[in-house]
C-alpha cells in the first residue's frame, strides 16, 4: 500500500507557530513524516480520523504532555493501493485538552 501525506493550511498554520516555540518540532514532523508513510493510523477518533500523540524533544515532557496530530485517511478509489493521509491538525497538550469534532 502507498500512502501520499497531504498537509492542511489548518496543520501548517499551527505547526509554524509550534516550531517557533519547540526548536526541535521541525526534525520531529520529518521523522513523523516517515512513520506515517509505513503506519498511519494512530488512537481512532471517529470517521476515519486519528490522533498521534507526538513528543516533543524541545519541550522535555515526552508523548503524554507532548503535542497531539490529528490525521484523516481517505483510500483513493481510483487507485486501489493508494491512500492519502490529511495531516489537519496539531496542538499542544498543554494549551488544548481536546478539540471537538468541529475544530
Amino acid at each position: 500500500m502507498n500512502y501520499n501525506i497531504i498537509t492542511t493550511d489548518n496543520f501548517e498554520n499551527e505547526a509554524k507557530r509550534l516550531i517557533k516555540k519547540y526548536a526541535s518540532l521541525k526534525k520531529e514532523l520529518d521523522a513523523l513524516e516517515n512513520v506515517l508513510s509505513t503506519q498511519p493510523l494512530g488512537t481512532p477518533i471517529g470517521s476515519n480520523a486519528y490522533k498521534i500523540r507526538l513528543a516533543v524533544k524541545s519541550k522535555g515532557k515526552g508523548k503524554r504532555g507532548g503535542l497531539r496530530v490529528i490525521t484523516y485517511l481517505e483510500v483513493d478509489i481510483i487507485i486501489a493501493d493508494l491512500t492519502n493521509i490529511f495531516l489537519l491538525s496539531i496542538y499542544d497538550k498543554s494549551e488544548t485538552e481536546n478539540i471537538s469534532k468541529n475544530e
